[in-house]
């Protein structure tokens, strides 16, 4: 019956299925959580006890507020509700405060907010036409898109195990994208404008918005080959998309410009003083170069060519944020990292601007812009790939055999680290392999998916032409 109601477009599967994963993030509630926690526990305090002035410089806790000020104000209004639950939660003296009542709000304050992402996948549904079968419409692919989307495995982790509110934001950066393919393109420019100020990590897709919003809304005409009319430009258009960027940053820095503390703000927002690697290696890249350098460091170790002393203490395997220089290659710098990573961006852009596609295009450069920044980014977390890992569709095939076969060694990858290393030798004397080989091997995989999405872009058509075969 569920299958006759998906391929007819009877019946109420999306409500079934955003109730069904609500359901299982309530059953998430008691489960594990990480020191995040304890971080939004602790801006809940600072937003709520403290007068703005002093929310960019509380430094009672390790655990600063170092998010925009629109995710500060979030915190501020959800305190408002908290201290309905339990008052000493709020109370920025209280470290490592946890009780029956803090966890259930801070859980419940996720899953209630992420009614947003559930309208914003609802929204992006709107935009995937059905296919027939028969005389009948499919809504099959909005079904797959739903699936995938509100049951996505990293994201349930992520926010309802780990603990953070990622649902949330990408549902605002979904409902954006969702208004562009409406041809809603104000809004959905306001929509960005304001996640930025939410969370500045989505500045790893700014160059996509910028770029589509000027071709396909301040040129209000294209040739029938796609190439831009120049004397179509419309300035009203582009003064008002500055006027919205304006207006939303004014809302959300002027406080702090009054005060005179935008340094200190922009301070705590990009601490260039954190390592090239997040503590548990995202895998990108630098993973790559890293687990490289630790190999030859070993070797030159045993081979004798290296000097044991002059050794940095500081490891890239602790699983601490510290910074590190390498032993044997070049040490990286955060400037370093910022050519490499535009550097990566650019074809992209270029396709964007030069190869229209549409919507479409516009979404699989914003998708390149987040790998691309994952593979090069400076400090970047492991969860930052599900800024690249949400907007995705779903293509056919789903997978080839080498990557099946690929996909299947993550089995015995896992078992190795897991149950076989910390029974061998090796175990004492090189603590950092699992960690190494999990993180290589998933950097692999990502680069290989950067990769093959950058060669589709480069070999597809614009808009109204089509490949020859």
């Amino acid at each position: 019956m569920a299958a006759l109601g998906i391929a007819t477009g009877g019946g109420n599967w999306f409500s079934a299925l955003a109730l069904g994963v609500t359901l299982l993030k309530c059953l998430l509630i008691p489960t594990y959580h990480s020191t995040d926690f304890e971080v939004h526990r602790n801006w809940l305090a600072i937003t709520h006890s403290l007068p703005i002035s002093q929310w960019y410089y509380e430094a009672t806790s390790e655990w600063t507020l170092d998010y925009p000020p629109f995710f500060a104000w979030f915190e501020y209004a959800l305190s408002h509700v908290a201290k309905y639950f339990d008052q000493e939660m709020l109370n920025v003296r209280n470290l490592n405060y946890s009780s029956s009542r803090t966890l259930l709000f801070q859980r419940f304050s996720v899953i209630f907010t992420d009614a947003l992402f559930v309208y914003a996948v609802h929204e992006c549904c709107k935009c995937i036409d059905g296919k027939k079968a028969g005389k009948e419409l499919t809504e099959k692919p909005k079904f797959i898109l739903s699936v995938l989307l509100l049951w996505n495995f990293g994201l349930l982790i992520v926010d309802h195990i780990h603990f953070q509110y990622n649902g949330f934001l990408s549902g605002l950066m979904l409902l954006s994208i969702a208004r562009f393919f409406q041809k809603r393109h104000m809004e959905g420019a306001f929509l960005f404008a304001v996640l930025l100020h939410f969370k500045h990590i989505y500045l790893y897709v700014a160059p996509a918005y910028g770029v589509y919003l000027l071709r396909s809304y301040c040129f209000t005409a294209n040739k029938p080959d796609g190439s831009i009319r120049w004397n179509s430009f419309s300035f009203v258009r582009l003064i008002s998309l500055g006027l919205i960027v304006f207006l939303v940053s004014a809302v959300s820095l002027g406080p702090f410009l009054a005060l005179n503390q935008l340094p200190q703000v922009f301070s705590r927002l990009f601490p260039f003083k954190r390592g090239l690697c997040h503590a548990y290696w995202a895998p990108n890249f630098w993973a790559l170069y890293s687990a490289l350098d630790k190999v030859l460091s070993v070797i030159g170790l045993e081979l004798k060519l290296l000097d044991p002393n002059k050794i940095p203490k500081a490891s890239m395997t602790s699983g601490l944020v510290q910074q590190f220089q390498h032993t044997v290659l070049p040490s990286v710098t955060p400037l370093a990292t910022f050519i490499c990573t535009l550097i990566a961006m650019l074809p992209s852009i270029f396709c964007l601007w030069f190869k229209p596609q549409g919507p479409r295009g516009f979404l699989r450069c914003l998708i390149l812009c987040a790998l691309s920044s994952f593979m090069f980014g400076w400090h970047v977390h492991e969860k930052a790939i599900l800024l690249a890992v949400l907007p995705m569709r779903k293509e056919k095939p789903l997978f080839n055999w080498m990557e099946t076969f690929y996909l299947l060694g993550l089995g015995p990858l896992e078992v190795f680290c897991e149950f076989v290393f910390p029974f061998t030798s090796w175990n004492l004397k090189y603590p950092f392999i699992p960690l190494l080989l999990t993180s290589a091997y998933c950097a692999v995989g990502i680069t290989y998916a950067w990769f093959k999405l950058y060669v589709s872009v480069l070999t597809d058509p614009p808009v109204g032409k089509t490949k020859k075969h």
